[in-house]
């Protein structure tokens, strides 16, 4: 049985592909879903995914009780992580065009019991950071309603549980609706086709990026370089500043970057992936650590970072410049839009691993059928939907958070694993596009990655039986199921 478990999905060489033209999988055609996105569609979405909740909501807090005005350097950390992983993902889609993301690649390299691992890693990433970030729009989404004098019951506005010193809490709240709404939203606009919602996405994108460049613009005349001072605050035990905050702002604001291998999920509707896909996942991860960078930059230096421990530091950041006051309710809308846009990408991906999956026999069928006319994994979409409603009705932003960035390195670290691995397995693939210095770049991924699991689980402890908890879980899906199902254990006999 051991020896099943690491059973490999043969890979091809993929011939090119062009526009509007199916590529058919290594195992069984996955033909289906429509081939629309160009280069800049992947470029839309990956900044879409990224800039969100990193720049609107935690960089404030992460800068206030760890890293001070080094959270600058916390996105670097955090970014040339993700950077390592990008290029390594880039390779991957280039090569193999198809849905599922790092669950395909591992497929294809480490076998399909590390594959359901990271699938099901992806599923705790996709699914509990696109509900965390729907209570993160709710919360904007009433403050700037409350801006023009509409206030929601609190009963209506708040989940019922919180999380407070390790337990789990009640807060009197009945349901977190503007959660609950956003959520469907979304979910209806992934289930009507992947067009619509490249289109919405790319409109979104346009506002918060005008909204963010607005902010620096404006926020830089204010700036006074005495904020920056000192750079990295002197440790107060712990992980309270000096170089440990510093590392643990990192881990913290990681959380920004997940969702950019959610543009690795939509390789099978790339008009053409082998060119495109690079593009896009390095291209976003560029451009939204540039403005990660900038961003927290001019924040800690308008204001003294201790300020910045609230909910929308962004907005605070402008609170004690009255001539810029007409901005901040222009940077709530921002925040309503670029919250928007990351889950509707996270929405996207999650269906198409789902589908991945299903369509390799490792979850139910049912998952893996497309619209007759959306051309979407539709029912897929219905269960995120349901699923991520439910999720952000009852549970606070903060809970899981942790989880959620461990669940993503994992994943990160075992594609970086998989590149090297594939380099030595299979150098006869064509590679359209190739990591430079592939054993430096692989493994220095894979060690960060693997770095920051370490360090979130050494400051909190209970992240580890968490994770153990979701991956015991999984497996126990994968063993009632997935393995007696497997497509290709049935073809190989």
């Amino acid at each position: 049985m051991s020896k099943g478990l690491f059973i490999i999905k043969p890979v091809e060489p993929q011939p090119h592909v062009d526009a509007g033209e199916p590529v058919e999988g290594s195992i069984e055609g996955e033909a289906g879903l429509r081939r629309v996105l160009t280069a800049r569609h992947l470029v839309l979405l990956g900044i879409g995914a990224i800039i969100g909740a990193g720049i609107f909501v935690i960089s404030g807090t992460a800068a206030a009780n760890h890293a001070g005005p080094a959270i600058m350097i916390s996105f670097v950390l955090a970014g040339l992580a993700c950077a390592f992983a990008g290029l390594c993902y880039a390779e991957f889609a280039a090569m193999i065009p198809v849905s599922g993301s790092a669950y395909s690649y591992t497929y294809a390299t480490l076998g399909e019991a590390v594959a359901w691992f990271v699938g099901w890693s992806l599923v705790l990433e996709y699914l509990f950071a696109a509900s965390a970030v729907a209570v993160g729009w709710s919360g904007y989404a009433s403050g700037l309603l409350g801006t023009f004098g509409i206030q929601l019951p609190e009963a209506l506005a708040a989940a019922p549980l919180a999380y407070s010193d390790g337990q789990i809490v009640r807060t009197g709240g009945l349901i977190n609706l503007p959660a609950v709404l956003i959520a469907m939203a979304v979910a209806w606009l992934c289930y009507v086709g992947i067009r619509q919602s490249a289109t919405a996405n790319a409109i979104i994108v346009a506002v918060k990026v005008i909204v963010i460049l607005m902010f620096i613009g404006f926020g830089l005349q204010h700036v006074d370089p005495a904020n920056w001072q000192p750079l990295i605050p002197p440790n107060e035990g712990g992980d309270r500043f000096g170089v440990m905050g510093v590392l643990r702002g990192a881990s913290i604001v990681f959380f920004a970057y997940i969702g950019f291998d959610a543009v690795s999920t939509a390789a099978q509707e790339a008009k053409n992936p082998q060119r495109d896909m690079p593009i896009g996942i390095i291209g976003s991860l560029v451009v939204c650590t540039i403005l990660y960078i900038i961003v927290s930059a001019v924040m800690t230096g308008m204001i003294p970072y201790a300020q910045l421990n609230t909910a929308e530091p962004v907005a605070t950041a402008l609170g004690p410049y009255p001539d810029l006051l007409w901005l901040k309710t222009i940077v709530q809308i921002g925040a309503v839009a670029g919250l928007s846009s990351v889950i509707l990408v996270l929405m996207m991906g999650l269906p198409r691993i789902l589908y991945a999956m299903a369509r390799d026999g490792l979850l139910f069928k049912s998952l893996g059928d497309v619209h007759s006319k959306f051309r979407t994994p539709h029912k897929a979409t219905i269960v995120v939907g349901v699923l991520a409603s439910i999720i952000a009705a009852l549970f606070p932003l903060g809970i899981l958070g942790d989880l959620v960035s461990m669940g993503t390195l994992l994943a990160f670290a075992t594609v970086c694993i998989g590149v090297l691995v594939l380099r030595y397995t299979r150098p006869d693939l064509v590679r359209p596009f190739k990591v430079p210095f592939a054993p430096v770049i692989c493994t220095l991924g894979a060690l960060s990655c693997l770095s920051l699991v370490v360090f979130t689980v050494v400051q909190n402890p209970t992240n580890l039986a968490l994770i153990i908890g979701w991956t015991l879980f999984g497996f126990t899906i994968y063993f009632l199921y997935g393995y007696r199902h497997s497509k290709l254990r049935k073809q190989q006999g």
